[in-house]
């Protein structure tokens, strides 16, 4: 008898044993998660342990105790940022959004940031993505990771639908979920602010309710004069430039532009935006649990924006991003959440639209406030000629890879402490599936083995990767 109990308890403690190496196997195998939520920093193991010290010393020398945290809403904080980037085109303020992300890191959170787009960035520009998104914070706390989800271009203005998916399937594992597209400007501000006020709305209304309710995003551009570059000869036409909320118009305001709140605790505090698109939203995990179960709402399933019956290529509520990013969410035939801009922290959840262009559509026609009359909207019709900055300034890219060059002896800055790769990673698994003109195929395929090299030998740069066009490698083959 003795016997058959030592077996039966040797034959549960290995299945045990094996269980829990399974599951950290699957854990960090996960490309879309985090191994450790650890800085990607070679040194990270003595600067966290430098920081612990630090804690200890601090708590042991404190003199008495306090009431108060000091702790950071943003401390340990998990985030999962999804952004929709198609192309190349908007380059230049994904580069700002990213920034935004990287600064979440410094303010102690943990930060996973997927971005879905059709094209793979050559190998140089990944590995200058590296060095700016190396979070060095040394709080065992904080993290950051960066990976991009490759997917077919023939999926068009549905690339914004993959995020949703992605956030159920992760729902438990972080605090604060995050869409965006790839032109919006966050920063640790903006994911405070909206927390701080999410957890306001919940103690004024009680948890039952305040998944009727969602803490809004509102987007402003600054309105430049329309007919002036500014040049040093011109610079002085910023005097009067303010920021401008160009999709909220009309007068009075507070009848065609904002509408007050109808619930009689929030309204002395919170209004809403007559017009509720944001192109991106902040969730906590709470919220989309909520909101997956709310009549009419169902906002974990994925669908197309509404059509009409008899036109289904004409969209009535906006389009598949709008749907996507506000209009499923905010429209009172669909979730029916309302909106809630917190009046003393107005300034504090807008952010900016990085192309600043949107304004000079106001009043033309086809456009908000404009009318048959109204000056025409120009779109471009493919003839314009670009003058090109001056040839003598130091670009990015062209300045990371000659850094490279002078310094070979730096190739540990993508390696983690068990030796693996911690960079940026890039993940195909859709796009293989699809058919590819021949010579966008080779481009891509060309790109990505460059790209699986580059991680195989640890995440450095060797002399065939930095040979590459920097005035026009957006369009290498």
């Amino acid at each position: 008898m003795r016997l058959v109990i030592l077996m039966v308890t040797s034959f549960l403690l290995g299945l045990a044993v094996c269980s829990t190496f399974f599951l950290w196997r699957v854990h960090n195998n996960d490309p879309l998660l985090s191994t450790s939520h650890l800085p990607h920093y070679h040194n990270v193991a003595s600067a966290k342990a430098e920081f612990s010290k630090g804690q200890s010393a601090m708590q042991s020398s404190a003199a008495a105790p306090t009431t108060s945290s000091s702790k950071s809403m943003l401390e340990g904080l998990r985030i999962l940022v999804t952004i929709a980037s198609f192309d190349f085109m908007q380059l230049p303020h994904l580069e700002e959004v990213l920034d935004g992300f990287r600064d979440l890191c410094y303010a102690g959170s943990k930060v996973d940031i997927v971005i879905y787009t059709t094209v793979v960035y050559p190998v140089a520009f990944i590995d200058m993505f590296n060095d700016r998104m190396r979070c060095n914070n040394p709080s065992p706390n904080s993290g950051l990771t960066t990976t991009m989800v490759l997917k077919p271009n023939h999926v068009r203005l549905h690339l914004v639908d993959f995020h949703r998916q992605l956030f159920y399937e992760r729902i438990d594992q972080y605090d604060v979920f995050i869409y965006t597209e790839d032109d919006i400007r966050i920063s640790p501000t903006t994911v405070a602010a909206y927390l701080h006020e999410t957890n306001r709305v919940e103690r004024i209304v009680g948890s039952q309710h305040a998944s009727d309710f969602n803490v809004g995003i509102v987007r402003y551009e600054y309105d430049f004069p329309e007919n002036v570059v500014i040049t040093d000869k011109t610079r002085h036409a910023t005097e009067n430039v303010t920021r401008v909320y160009w999709e909220h118009l009309g007068k009075p305001i507070f009848e065609k532009a904002v509408d007050k709140v109808e619930d009689t605790a929030l309204s002395p505090y919170y209004i809403s935006m007559n017009l509720h698109h944001q192109g991106m939203y902040l969730a906590t995990a709470s919220l989309l649990k909520a909101w997956k179960d709310r009549k009419n709402c169902k906002f974990d399933e994925i669908r197309d924006r509404p059509a009409h019956p008899k036109k289904p290529s004409q969209p009535t509520e906006g389009t598949q991003r709008v749907w996507m990013s506000s209009q499923m969410l905010y429209g009172s035939r669909h979730c029916g959440v309302i909106q809630l801009l917190p009046v003393e922290n107005f300034g504090q959840l807008t952010v900016l639209h990085l192309p600043n262009k949107n304004y000079r559509r106001v009043g033309k026609q086809g456009r908000i406030g404009g009318n048959d009359n109204a000056p025409k909207n120009e779109f471009s019709d493919g003839t314009e000629v670009f003058q090109r900055s001056h040839p003598m300034l130091l670009k990015a890219l062209e300045l990371h890879v000659e850094m490279k060059k002078e310094f070979p002896n730096l190739q540990k800055s993508n390696v983690g402490e068990r030796g693996q790769y911690t960079g940026v990673r890039v993940i195909d698994a859709d796009v293989e599936r699809y058919h590819f003109n021949r010579d966008h195929k080779d481009a891509f395929e060309k790109r990505l083995n460059a790209y699986k090299d580059y991680v195989s030998r640890g995440g450095y740069l060797i002399e065939s990767d930095m040979d590459l066009d920097i005035e026009g490698w957006t369009m290498e083959a």
